[in-house]
């Protein structure tokens, strides 16, 4: 999912996606972004494309380490929770309950 998918998955606004991460989420997209600094800094990729390319090989690690973990434990480790439990509250219910 792209970021902005996923925090519509998530039921979030304006809120910090990553702040709304379970422990495993955040650990994946941390091995994500790891795992495409560590390619970059061996292939020095230039321009856009090569950038998008690590990226997505960086991606590619942390997807696949996912599928491991949810293939061990049997169900999936992404969640709609959000770690804040936030609850919106539209403006005209607040305007019927006064």
């Amino acid at each position: 999912m792209t970021a902005k998918e996923y925090k519509s998955f998530k039921g979030l606004r304006k809120e910090s996606l990553r702040d709304n991460m379970s422990d495993v989420e955040v650990a994946l997209a941390d091995l994500g972004e790891i795992a495409t600094r560590e390619i970059a800094k061996k292939k020095n990729p230039q321009g856009l494309n090569e950038n998008v390319e690590v990226a997505r090989r960086g991606g590619k690690i942390a997807g696949n380490a996912r599928k491991d973990l949810e293939h061990e434990i049997g169900e999936s480790v992404v969640t709609s929770n959000n770690a804040l439990n936030y609850e919106y509250v539209d403006k005209k219910e607040i305007e019927m309950k006064n």
